[in-house]
């Protein structure tokens, strides 16, 4: 059902906003570390008007779910809660936000890894900004969806993802300093493109460990009488903490390694091996790799014309990523994927997509 249909009036206003895949810097985020993220050709998009009856009506086109409530005094369940959330902290910096009307069309997999929920608020905080001429820059957009999923969907994110759906495009490496916020804009490894495959095992962050390794990094950091994990640059310094703590951090420090050799320009051959390299370290140091993810990396790097693969996103589930040979990337897919779900798995290609449509 569209936004005429719905609610017998056209959109005010129209924004969307690309979901992103990790291609390093894997929960280094919230340790104040740094990523390495890109744009997918995915998208979010969010219709919005002014509503006529002085009541909030949230409309997800994708899951055919419709939430309505009188204001904003109790936070709605699903989707909605980021909605809800990107439009209270708009209202909190003092712009005035009358009762709207939001629907929701996303290409953007859930539960793949893949940020569906910062392209959700970035494309509806880009739609506010829109709507009432609001004076926030793409920085300060990311900033907010933050922290509408932290207060609002519960989930205790860094900054990553939502800095690339509202900063980064489909062409081009965004290594972000998620403690300083410093970017730069970087080119893809010469002669390579990336493959992205969902394992078919969906995954949710809020019931997922991902707020307890967290917790964990905080407390690593305690130890080491450091403000956050990005503050340990030798792996060696992690080696007196505790179990699982030691093995925690030493992803994080390793990983940010990883990152910053990557940004400094390397080889498809060895930006390849970084992305192994940290597959192993979030399976067996950060432990948030699954059987069926490990066997879809493992098929990804015996492949001809794949440099490197490994999950992307929080793991616990979701979607792996991989780099190849360009040109090679719907042939290598379609291989791998054949290979994966013939041993009984349900996976699917998610990039490339030639079927991808803007909304």
């Amino acid at each position: 059902m569209n936004f005429q249909e719905l609610f017998h009036q056209p959109p005010d206003a129209v924004a969307s906003a690309p979901g992103r895949v990790n291609l390093l810097g894997e929960h280094t985020d919230y340790n104040d570390g740094f990523v390495l993220p890109t744009a997918i050709p995915q998208t979010t998009t969010v219709q919005l008007g002014i509503s006529n009856n002085h009541h909030y009506h949230f409309y997800s086109e994708n899951l055919d779910e419709y939430i309505s409530i009188d204001d904003l005094n109790s936070i709605p369940s699903d989707f909605a809660s980021y909605l809800f959330g990107c439009i209270s902290l708009v209202q909190q910096k003092g712009h005035t936000i009358p009762a709207l009307n939001i629907s929701v069309k996303s290409t953007v997999p859930i539960g793949s890894g893949l940020s569906s929920s910062a392209a959700l608020e970035v494309a509806c905080l880009r739609g506010l900004r829109e709507l009432f001429h609001l004076d926030i820059d793409d920085v300060e957009i990311a900033q907010l969806a933050q922290q509408a999923e932290i207060q609002y969907a519960g989930v205790q994110c860094g900054i990553m993802d939502q800095m690339a759906s509202s900063l980064a495009d489909t062409d081009h490496l965004l290594f972000l300093d998620t403690r300083t916020l410093a970017r730069q804009v970087l080119p893809f490894p010469e002669g390579g493109e990336i493959v992205v495959i969902d394992s078919g095992v969906p995954r949710s962050l809020a019931s997922s460990g991902y707020n307890q390794r967290r917790a964990e990094c905080e407390a690593a950091a305690k130890l080491l009488n450091v403000t956050a994990l990005r503050d340990i640059t030798e792996p060696e310094q992690v080696e007196t903490l505790p179990e699982p703590l030691r093995r925690r951090a030493r992803h994080v420090v390793t990983e940010n390694n990883r990152v910053l050799e990557a940004r400094s320009g390397v080889s498809l051959l060895r930006f390849g091996e970084l992305m192994n390299e940290s597959h192993r370290s979030l399976r067996d140091d950060y432990e948030v790799s699954v059987p069926a993810l490990d066997r879809l990396v493992e098929i990804l790097q015996q492949t001809p014309d794949v440099f490197g693969a490994r999950l992307t996103g929080a793991g616990f589930g979701g979607a792996c990523v991989a780099l190849v040979v360009a040109g090679q990337a719907r042939t290598i897919a379609e291989q791998v994927l054949e290979q994966y779900n013939c041993i009984g798995h349900h996976g699917k290609i998610l990039i490339p997509d030639t079927e991808i449509k803007e909304s």
